[in-house]
């Protein structure tokens, strides 16, 4: 089973307005496993980024101006998640950005669902746990998950919190670990009896980028701290 934990960063809300993907990132599983492949792209939106977007995120358009557009890496991303699950989280506000995306290069790709079928963590999160907030700091609160680095938010470091926390929702590890703590007793965050490892077993990989994108995405953080006056440790 091939899953790809997905997750943007805009200039705005809605797609619909003109606005733009500009940091886009996917982490995949292979049977619930991080492979270490991991899919990070700043891009250019060709527009100002919203005041609001850029609290939220620090990626400003002056930033961007030299990556590259969602067109140029179009058909990479594609390939990516071709035949995967996509778990994304409130996934109709990403993939409704990614299919604006592929709508402006002229379908060539698109939409989204030609290529994996998507799962909503939110919608899954509002199953298990209603009446409750769920974003994802809520979610990282309520099952543990160290989401202490994220004044600022990243599609990369967004995504990985996101494997954790959907591994927990649905499998009962701790924290990609292996056994309960004191907060739990022993037991997943939905009452069940957590399932031991066998101890000899091949460690769980790390997921990473490549070398080149982590390069980037420190060069982008150094500018995010300087615009923002934000010390960040990503």
């Amino acid at each position: 089973m091939r899953q790809i934990v997905v997750d943007t960063e805009t200039t705005g809300l809605e797609p619909e307005q003109g606005h733009r993907i500009i940091d886009i990132c996917g982490i995949e599983l292979v049977n619930r496993r991080p492979t270490g492949v991991v899919f990070q792209r700043y891009l250019n939106p060709e527009r100002e980024v919203d005041a609001e977007a850029l609290a939220v995120h620090g990626l400003s358009s002056e930033m961007l101006a030299d990556k590259p557009r969602f067109s140029e890496i179009a058909g990479e991303f594609a390939a990516f998640i071709e035949g995967a699950e996509l778990i994304i989280h409130n996934a109709p506000f990403d993939v409704g950005f990614l299919d604006h995306e592929f709508r402006l290069d002229g379908n060539r790709y698109g939409p989204t669902s030609r290529h994996a079928s998507i799962t909503d963590t939110l919608a899954m999160a509002k199953r298990l746990y209603p009446a409750q907030r769920n974003s994802l700091d809520a979610l990282c609160k309520r099952l543990g998950v160290d989401n202490s680095g994220r004044e600022l938010h990243g599609a990369l470091l967004d995504a990985q919190l996101l494997v954790e926390v959907y591994l927990l929702m649905t499998g009962g590890q701790t924290r990609l670990l292996l056994g309960g703590d004191a907060a739990t007793g022993g037991q997943d965050q939905r009452g069940g009896s957590i399932r031991r490892l066998d101890s000899h077993r091949a460690p769980l990989p790390v997921p990473g980028a490549t070398a080149e994108e982590l390069a980037q995405h420190a060069s982008m953080l150094e500018l995010i701290a300087k615009n923002s006056g934000k010390s960040l440790d990503w």
